[in-house]
């Protein structure tokens, strides 16, 4: 990858369209990792990133208090752009606010529009990468034959059957989010990633081996999976390290959280939320 701190009139070109995955990773108050599907990102500038604000997720309100934050931009055709960049600030108007509201999928929407946008100047990108497919392919044909041996063997269930379903789904894209020793996040695809059971997510690591490798045992990571329906989940847990299951190196995710990223209703899964009495209206 080619370090670079500006986008090209090209690559802000590529990241107008409305139809491409967005992710932005941010800390949160805690300083547990968070990754959201925001595919309202843009590029302003050469050196400034835009996200459109249509409904109130935790990314919006975690990126003002640690303004830190990593981002990946993939397009239709599979090229995808990954860097650093740092929250600066907000509007609600504003040639950005303009453009916006002028794009059909937020000017026809019959629910939300974009109220606010968000600024990020850009730290670092590295240029325009492909999804290597000739890895992505095997590593998850052979994630699928090695994942039974990886399981917890327990009865308590985290993920519900539909989010299960959604991480072993092949077509599905995956991407794992950690907090780099700089403290920025850090992003990486992992298409191959499938759930073991219901606590407990594995993949190979033939794609992207370096940046997997440098993944410690003992860090908190989040895998964000998402659909070709544009539906999504978001998990969090204790990074197990790599191990050989059925002659297969694949690292291990136990989660320990579950989060709703899709949207109008985002939220906590896991640990379940008690529900409180509303007594003040």
């Amino acid at each position: 990858m080619t370090l670079k701190h500006h986008f090209s009139k090209n690559e802000m070109k590529a990241f107008e369209p409305a139809e491409k995955i967005g992710l932005i990773a941010c800390v949160n108050p805690d300083g547990h990792i968070h990754l959201t599907l925001i595919t309202s990102i843009m590029a302003c500038g050469p050196d400034q990133l835009t996200l459109g604000q249509f409904c109130m997720g935790l990314s919006k309100w975690y990126m003002q208090i640690n303004p830190q934050v990593g981002f990946l931009v993939m397009t239709l055709d599979r090229r995808l752009w990954r860097g650093k960049a740092r929250w600066s600030h907000k509007k609600t108007d504003g040639p950005e606010y303009e453009i916006y509201n002028d794009i059909p999928m937020f000017r026809y929407n019959a629910y939300f529009g974009i109220n606010t946008v968000h600024y990020l100047d850009l730290v670092e990108t590295y240029g325009e990468e492909k999804l290597p497919m000739a890895k992505i392919i095997p590593a998850a044909m052979t994630t699928k034959l090695a994942k039974g041996a990886a399981a917890t063997n327990s009865e308590d269930r985290i993920l519900k059957p539909f989010a299960e379903s959604l991480f072993n789904q092949l077509d599905s894209l995956k991407f794992i989010a950690y907090v780099g020793k700089d403290g920025f996040p850090v992003i990486i695809p992992a298409i191959q990633c499938q759930a073991s059971d219901s606590r407990r997510i594995v993949f190979s690591t033939l794609p992207y081996y370096d940046e997997l490798q440098a993944i410690e045992a003992g860090t908190r990571i989040a895998i964000l999976g998402v659909n070709l329906k544009m539906q999504s989940v978001l998990v969090r847990g204790t990074f197990q390290g790599f191990k050989k299951y059925r002659l297969t190196t694949m690292g291990a995710l136990d989660i320990d959280w579950v989060y709703n990223s899709m949207p109008p209703s985002h939220g906590q899964i896991y640990p379940e939320v008690e529900l409180e009495t509303v007594t003040e209206f």
